[in-house]
């Protein structure tokens, strides 16, 4: 196959993991509106804080560097956030103590949002 059909294999690759990294963050916010969405949002928040609290490298991080390797492009050490989200979004000098407290931040955020869902069922 031709390079550049897996360099946008990879490209496709790195907008899928970035709109589950979005949907991991705010995809409780589905969950005002649709009834069912906790039961998509829930697993992925689970998987997605299980990987930022135990450093894990998410199966597609090592998908998009294969594919970039066929396509004859450089691949890249560690994980997608730190590559791809982590000057945008972290400040320099990320400790595992910060990025603990940016996890929970998640749940936190993601809980208040399920809070504020029952309550308004249970109305």
């Amino acid at each position: 196959m031709a390079p550049v059909f897996w360099g946008s294999l990879a490209d496709a690759v790195i907008l899928v993991h970035g709109l589950f990294v979005l949907f991991v963050v705010a995809g409780g916010l589905f969950a005002l509106r649709w009834r069912r969405a906790p039961w998509l949002h829930l697993p992925a928040a689970a998987w997605g804080f299980a990987v930022e609290a135990n450093g894990w490298v998410c199966p597609l991080t090592p998908m998009e560097n294969r594919l970039r390797a066929l396509a004859g492009g450089a691949t890249y050490p560690g994980d997608f956030i730190g590559r791809w989200l982590l000057a945008a979004l972290y400040p320099a000098g990320l400790t595992p103590g910060i990025q603990g407290w940016l996890a929970a931040l998640v749940v936190a955020t993601n809980l208040a949002v399920y809070a504020f869902v029952l309550i308004r069922a249970r109305r």
